[in-house]
C-alpha cells in the first residue's frame, strides 16, 4: 500500500454553489464551467500517478455530480470532515503519515509539483506551495506536526500562509513553486495574461 497520500479538496459542481467570488464577476454558469474544467484537469494531471494515492475530498458530502466524467479511474472520492476549513483540512490529513493537500481550483498543477512536495517531506516536517495572493495552494505534513496546524488562520486573506506558518514554529518547513489560484474575475484575467507571455 502506498504510504504517500494526496488529497484534493473540492466542492461538488453545482450551479450557484461553487466559486461564488468568481461568479460575481463572470456569472454563475461560467464559474461552474471553470470549476468543472479545473477540477477535471487537476484530477487527470495528478490522479493517475502511481507514486502516491489520490483522494478527492468533497463537500457537501451527499451532493450529486457526474464524478465518473470528472475523476480518473482509481481516484477515490470521500466526504470532507465536519468543521471550519482548518478543521476539515486537519481532520482529512490526520490519518496519514505523509500527506499533501491541494485545492482543486489551481490551474497548472502538474504531477511534478506533487512529486516535489513529497520530496520536500523527505527533508522537512511540512511543505507549502505559496499562492500569489498570500495564501497557499498546497500544504503537506509528515509525522512531526503541530496538534492544531491551522488554528487562527485568516482564510481568504493575504495573511493565510503567514498565519499558518506561525503554527509550525520549531519545525522544518520547505516550499515548492508559487502558483496563482483563481478566486475572482481579476485572478482569471491575470492568469490569462500570464499564459500569453
Amino acid at each position: 500500500m502506498n504510504l504517500r497520500v494526496l488529497i484534493l479538496f473540492a466542492r461538488a459542481p453545482r450551479l450557484g454553489a461553487v466559486k461564488r467570488r468568481l461568479a460575481a464577476g463572470i456569472g454563475a454558469r461560467a464559474a461552474l464551467r471553470f470549476h468543472v474544467a479545473t477540477l477535471a484537469a487537476t484530477a487527470r494531471a495528478v490522479g493517475r500517478d502511481r507514486r502516491w494515492r489520490t483522494l478527492v475530498s468533497v463537500t457537501p458530502p451527499g451532493a450529486r455530480a457526474d464524478w465518473v466524467g470528472l475523476l480518473p479511474r482509481g481516484v477515490r472520492r470521500v466526504a470532507q470532515p465536519r468543521g471550519d476549513l482548518g478543521q476539515r483540512m486537519e481532520r482529512a490529513m490526520r490519518p496519514f503519515r505523509f500527506v499533501l493537500l491541494a485545492g482543486s481550483d489551481i490551474p497548472g498543477i502538474r504531477a511534478a509539483d506533487i512529486a516535489a512536495g513529497f520530496a520536500a517531506l523527505g527533508r522537512a516536517d511540512a511543505v507549502f506551495g505559496p499562492a500569489e495572493d498570500g495564501g497557499y495552494w498546497l500544504v503537506g505534513m509528515g509525522p512531526r506536526r503541530p496538534a492544531r496546524p491551522f488554528a487562527g488562520v485568516r482564510w481568504s486573506t493575504e495573511h493565510a500562509l503567514a498565519d499558518t506558518l506561525r503554527n509550525f514554529g520549531g519545525r522544518r518547513v520547505a516550499f515548492v513553486r508559487r502558483l496563482r489560484d483563481v478566486d475572482t474575475a481579476e485572478d482569471l484575467v491575470a492568469l490569462g495574461a500570464a499564459a500569453r507571455r
